[in-house]
């Protein structure tokens, strides 16, 4: 099977492409001049040039997209809508057209933003109603697939975490560096969801990939917690001071982009259907803090 991987050098990139099937053929995609991950066969690609992407697809021949790449600052989105959408939307649309061109099938990733966050956790026969616009390219990025004559699979995930290489921090790095540091932070408890390692979603995308799935699944940690209780979980399996991390509203803070408050994913049909591993909060912050642990030993540096 040869799969390109798009947005190889972000957080999920690294991690689908460091855990890819052996037999798989891998070719990277990224803006970047070269891949962060040694050893795999890399492509400097604009995905908002519609050229760019054909020529890189027609040339490789690709079985499967996994299309990691994303615009996913929420607050950013509102400030540069024209490049959110270039990213999120008119991504989708080159690589849709590069499939239909070429006989590949896509695998997309997408959010829980496309929720109003409302009434969550949901489902995948939910309708969506995202509240900002990051929620909203998220969701019409959705739909260029889902009106197309694409075989393609959509994955919706949420609060992704895990060790990369010079990635921008995460929810939970941001935090051990924070609190490591001494400092104290502010930590909303009105919002609710599933806290995701990026290993396991980037392992289920793969399981999808090889069942030939379609449609439209939630994949995203099995445990939905509000983000102080994680926060507060963080820190203690982390050997953190937990008092440095003060509650506080989602309203208090002032951001910019609103936020789906009571959400969530119910992952009950990627489970049952894929038979993945999708951890609840302790044993997915477990197996990082062993990755901690070996990638320190061996001398890590993430940047």
């Amino acid at each position: 099977m040869k799969c390109l991987v798009t947005g190889c050098n972000g957080l999920l990139g690294q991690k689908l492409m460091s855990c890819a099937p052996a037999d798989v053929d891998l070719l990277g995609v990224d803006l970047q001049s070269e891949s962060v991950v040694s050893g795999v066969d890399y492509q400097r690609t604009d995905l908002g040039e519609e050229q760019q992407v054909l020529a890189v697809v027609r040339r490789f021949r690709p079985d499967w997209i996994l299309n990691a790449a994303a615009f996913t600052d929420v607050d950013g989105a509102e400030k540069n809508q024209p490049l959110c959408w270039r990213v999120n939307v008119t991504a989708v649309e080159h690589l849709v057209t590069a499939c239909l061109q070429t006989g590949a099938r896509m695998l997309h990733i997408s959010t829980d933003y496309v929720f109003d966050g409302r009434n969550g956790p949901y489902d995948e026969q939910d309708p969506p109603n995202p509240l900002g616009y990051y929620g909203r390219s998220k969701w019409a990025g959705e739909c260029v697939l889902q009106h197309s004559s694409l075989h393609a699979v959509i994955a919706r995930t949420m609060v992704l975490y895990g060790l990369g290489r010079r990635v921008r921090p995460n929810f939970v790095t941001w935090l051990i560096e924070a609190l490591a540091r001494g400092q104290s932070v502010r930590i909303v408890t009105d919002q609710f969801g599933n806290t995701t390692l990026a290993d396991e979603l980037a392992e289920a995308l793969w399981k999808m990939a090889a069942l030939e799935c379609r449609g439209l699944y939630h994949v995203a940690g099995s445990e939905i917690v509000d983000r102080y209780t994680f926060a507060v979980k963080v820190a203690r399996i982390f050997d953190l001071d937990a008092d440095q991390i003060q509650p506080i509203a989602t309203a208090d803070l002032g951001q910019q982009a609103p936020r789906p408050l009571k959400s969530g994913l119910l992952v009950d049909k990627a489970m049952n259907e894929l038979g993945v591993r999708l951890s609840d909060v302790e044993t997915g912050l477990r197996r990082l803090k062993e990755q901690f642990q070996t990638l320190s030993t061996a001398g890590y540096r993430s940047d």
